[in-house]
Formats: C-alpha cells, sequence, structure tokens
C-alpha cells in the first residue's frame, strides 16, 4: 500500500426519515480531516440512508468508528420499520479499495474497525465477503436472515458467535456487519404495479440465485430436494446480482431492488434489460429505475454505448451525451432528478479547480486569454486548437456514421469516432494543465532564498517545474499529431460534403503542433539538464517535421477535392 491509498466506506444506516438524526451521523464523518463525503442518499420507505465517503484507510476507518458510534447512540432499533431487512443501526459497513492498496490490505482494515468498534461499543460485530474467512459466513443476506428482531436467538448459536464483541445483542444498536469488498451498485427498477408478488415473480426470475424448484404448480408445488436433502433452485439470468421485490409506499408503485455485486459482468442495462423482459412476460412494464448511492463512470459510459449501439448510430459522441442517453434509456430521472455530478464516482472525485479553462464558455475564455495575466498563454492555446481540430474530425466520422445508404459503414466510422473523442479530450485536458505548468515555474520562484540550503531547494524546484512545462506542450504536440491518424480517412472516405471541415481540422492541428514547439524550445531553454533538454527538443523536432509533411499531403486531398 502507498501513501496514497485510497478507500471508499458505504455504511448503511437504519434511518431514512429523520434527517436531524442523519446529519448527526454525516457530521461525525465530515470532522475527521483527510476524509471527504460524497454522497447522502436517504430513502424514506426503506427508512434506509447509504452514505458514501472516501479517503486514506486510517482516516476513513476512523470516520467510520465514530459514524457508528453516533448511530448507536441515535437510533433506537427496537423502535425501526422499514422496508429494507435489516439487523443493525448501522446496518453495514463495506470498505471498497479505490486506488494504491489491494482488496487484502482493505480487508485488514475492515477487519480493525470491526475489533474496535465490537470492544469500545459493546456491537456485536460480522465480518463479510473479503474480510471473512469463514465461507459458510461471508455473504451478507446469509449474516442477516433473522433481521433485527430474530437476531436475539440467532446470536446464542455457537455457529453465529460474532467476529468481535460479546454474543449479546445489542438491543438499542442492534448489530453490524462490516467488510471488504468489490464496487457494488445498489440499483432499483420501477414497474408498473404495486405487487409485491408480481415483482418478486421478476426478481426471480432474474437473480443469480433464482427460486426453489417446485414440482408441478411453480407456487405451491412441493419444493424438490436433492440426493443431499438440499432445494433444488433453478438459477436466475443474471450474475452477481442479488434482487428482491418490494413495494415502496413513497412512490406508489412496487420495485426490483437490485444489488449489482460485479457491475463488469452483469452491467445496469443488462440488468434493466432482463427485468424488461421478464416484466413483459408477466403483462407488465419498467417505468424507470434509479441508483442508491454512486456509480462508476464507465459503467454510465457503456450503458450509453449500449442504447446507442440498439439504435444503430455511432457511439463517438462526448462523454456528457453517452451519459444522458444512459440516464433517459434506463429512466434513471423518473422518480427524481439524476445530477451526473453528484451520482458518478469520478464526477465527486475530481478537483474542478484543474478544469478551470475548459469549463469556461466560449466568451470568458477569450476574455480570459485577452487579459492581463500571462496564463492561459500559447501553450493552452495550443492544446485547445488542437482540440478543436479532433473535434472536427470525429463530427465528420459521426455524420459519415449517420448517411443514409452509409449503414454498412457505420461500425467503420463509429470506431474512428470514438478514437477522435479519446484524443478531444486528452487535448482538453492539456489547456489547463499547460496553466498548471506554468503556475508551477512562478510558484518555484517565490521559494525562499535566504540560506544556501534554501537556494539548493528552490533551484532544484525551478528546474523540476520547468522539465514539467517542457513535458506538457510535448504531449501536446504528439496528441495533436496523432488526430492527422483519424483525419486522413475522414477525408479520403468520409461524407464529402463535410471534407472542408476536415481540412479546417488538419489546419488546427497543425498550428497546435507548431505552436506547442515553441513552448518546449523556449522552456528548454532555461535548463541545467543538457541531456534531457536536447532529448525534449529532438523528439519536439521530430513531432513536427512529420507533422508538417502529413498536414501538407492531406490539405492538397482537400484541395483536389473542392476544385
Amino acid at each position: 500500500m502507498n501513501n496514497n491509498a485510497i478507500i471508499e466506506c458505504v455504511p448503511n444506516f437504519s434511518e431514512g426519515c429523520d434527517m436531524n438524526i442523519i446529519k448527526q451521523i454525516t457530521d461525525e464523518v465530515e470532522k475527521i480531516d483527510g476524509v471527504k463525503l460524497l454522497d447522502v442518499d436517504a430513502g424514506k420507505a426503506t427508512n434506509r440512508t447509504v452514505v458514501t465517503f472516501v479517503g486514506h484507510p486510517d482516516t476513513v476507518i476512523e470516520a467510520a468508528f465514530f459514524a457508528i458510534k453516533k448511530a448507536g447512540e441515535i437510533i433506537d432499533m427496537s423502535k425501526h420499520k422499514g422496508e429494507h431487512p435489516r439487523m443493525g443501526a448501522t446496518d453495514v459497513c463495506p470498505l471498497i479499495p479505490v486506488s494504491g492498496i489491494s482488496m487484502e490490505e482493505t480487508a485488514e482494515y475492515a477487519k480493525k474497525l470491526g475489533k474496535r468498534v465490537g470492544e469500545e461499543l459493546n456491537i456485536p460485530i460480522y465480518l463479510y465477503e473479503y474480510a471473512q474467512k469463514n465461507a459458510a459466513r461471508n455473504n451478507l443476506s446469509v449474516i442477516r436472515n433473522g433481521e433485527y428482531e430474530g437476531f436475539f436467538d440467532k446470536i446464542k448459536l455457537p455457529e453465529w458467535k460474532p467476529d468481535f464483541g460479546v454474543a449479546v445483542m445489542n438491543e438499542k444498536a442492534g448489530a453490524t456487519v462490516i467488510g471488504a469488498r468489490d464496487f457494488l451498485i445498489a440499483y432499483n427498477i420501477n414497474l408498473n404495479t404495486k405487487s409485491v408478488r408480481l415483482a418478486n415473480s421478476v426478481a426471480f426470475d432474474v437473480r443469480e440465485a433464482g427460486r426453489v424448484k417446485r414440482d408441478g404448480n411453480p407456487i405451491t408445488g412441493k419444493i424438490v430436494k436433492d440426493d443431499n436433502g438440499e432445494d433444488v433452485r433453478i438459477p436466475g439470468t443474471l450474475k452477481a446480482c442479488k434482487a428482491i421485490g418490494w413495494y415502496i409506499e413513497e412512490y406508489g408503485i412496487a420495485q426490483i431492488s437490485m444489488n449489482l455485486t460485479n457491475y463488469k459482468i452483469t452491467s445496469v442495462h443488462k440488468a434493466f434489460e432482463e427485468v424488461c423482459k421478464s416484466a413483459d412476460k408477466r403483462g407488465l412494464r419498467v417505468t424507470g429505475s434509479e441508483l442508491v448511492g454512486l456509480i462508476p463512470l464507465d459503467a454510465m459510459l457503456e450503458a450509453g454505448k449500449y442504447f446507442l449501439q440498439k439504435q444503430k448510430r455511432s457511439l463517438g459522441v462526448s462523454e456528457e451525451e453517452l451519459i444522458q442517453i444512459a440516464i433517459k434509456s434506463l429512466g434513471l430521472d423518473e422518480l427524481s432528478p439524476f445530477d451526473p455530478n453528484k451520482k458518478i464516482i469520478e464526477y465527486k472525485l475530481r478537483d474542478m479547480a484543474n478544469e478551470k479553462l475548459i469549463r469556461m464558455n466560449l466568451i470568458d475564455f477569450a476574455n480570459e486569454t485577452a487579459s492581463e495575466s500571462v496564463a492561459p498563454g500559447g501553450g493552452s492555446i495550443s492544446a485547445y486548437m488542437g482540440s478543436l481540430g479532433v473535434a472536427l474530425g470525429t463530427m465528420v466520422a459521426n455524420i459519415s456514421a449517420g448517411k443514409r445508404g452509409w449503414e454498412e459503414q457505420v461500425s467503420f466510422f463509429s470506431e474512428w469516432a470514438e478514437k477522435g473523442q479519446k484524443l478531444k479530450d486528452d487535448l482538453l485536458k492539456l489547456v489547463d494543465e499547460d496553466t498548471r505548468a506554468f503556475d508551477e515555474i512562478m510558484k518555484a520562484f517565490g521559494l525562499p532564498k535566504n540560506t544556501d540550503e534554501e537556494k539548493k531547494l528552490r533551484s532544484e524546484a525551478i528546474q523540476e517545474a520547468t522539465k514539467y512545462a517542457c513535458e506538457v506542450p510535448l504531449r501536446t504536440m504528439s496528441a495533436a499529431s496523432n488526430a492527422l491518424v483519424m483525419l486522413e480517412p475522414m477525408i479520403e472516405k468520409g461524407n464529402q460534403n463535410s471534407v472542408t471541415d476536415a481540412g479546417v481540422g488538419v489546419l488546427c492541428v497543425r498550428a497546435a503542433v507548431q505552436g506547442a514547439y515553441m513552448n518546449v524550445l523556449v522552456n528548454a531553454k532555461g535548463l541545467k539538464d543538457v541531456s534531457f533538454a536536447q532529448h525534449v527538443i529532438e523528439e519536439a523536432k521530430t513531432i513536427l517535421a512529420k507533422t508538417n509533411l502529413k498536414a501538407d499531403e492531406l490539405v492538397k486531398k482537400v484541395e483536389k477535392v473542392i476544385e
């Protein structure tokens, strides 16, 4: 594990109605330095709140401990009612590795947290998933079976002795399950019925565990047993999926409540489609869906691509459009507004200060550039010109993919459009990064220089910042030059009505490369590391020569078409 390790914690608290109680719990999280509260998702019908926060493992389990402590003090489980299965004030508290840490290391943190909660708070603790070695009790639903009311007897059984804490049910706080797991997507799909029976029938059709097999009547028939006396089960259609049906009084509808335990195996769009099929066979209709907590960006992008593909459209659209298509296709905004900035984990984690320029509108960006500030300067503008050049090529690819009579070429142009979107996004990131590189140089020059040691550290910082200021425009040159590879087939095979658009794209790319080249040269002049300076200059010269040669060739091809 490195010092920059990040884990996510997603505790579920048995309170979804009283926002004052919820606020007291989340205040405990926010008072811990280094922890970022990402999401608080309260459900009235389930009387349950899912909280999401991230940070270094040490700070995260500190925040989790105090949140569990507070929940145990202010939530009385003896009076709790709700649709969702539950066994404690803090019902479940999973830790999820995000970056710089393995699952095994995350599991050790779960054990550390469980031990502290059990010993200091007298709350019975059960470990699950990767933190639990006993396969007979590592499944959350198996552990929670019997729920709060049943645990007063269950906890006395030798096989259900808690992993930490005494084997006596805490009447007020209940018991808590703590573990380490992969990213889980809590996903509910809405039905046009109030019938829990019908909703459960759909849930049994799709969930991995399926339903028990019966002789004759699938509802009242005798349960079929195997040679060992165990129930024979008919598996559902979706792997890595847990599901039940329930009625949500708040919305007046029944839902399929799902936990997608591995969205790489069963995606949200696959789950949605399978529920649609099952519902249709039972005379039901899916009206939309909702996410509880957060979702990874790639899950949303893949959903957007899936529905675009069904429409036989190009997949090479912007990230924002893919997300919007996913929202509308899955009906994620049926019950309440869906804000990607609040529901997508990567968007919650990103630092908007690092995207200051590209988040500006055109007028503000132009005005900022024209102001007396030296940044943004030529490096940022070069990256932006490159992104516009790629955008024009991507536009031609998408127009060509949608051209009537070219249906057999949709895949060809769609693939180029996807590559163009990736290049465009890379260049847009370099718009702000070039300005940050300049800021790093200014910061280094501002360091104190009173003593010999301070002078030495200041000089080293200036040199490191200057190297960075050479590398950024060099990356701009490389990314922009690569755009010619996708512009060429657009000029040669794309919709010829848009060939001049691709031609302008070539000119933008050439200007971007030339402009970034100037930045490499001027920054390299300030380097004491002669070897490094020579290396970046030679690489820049090579990219420039290759770009100019190819750009000239492509411009001639465009001129030949329009003459």
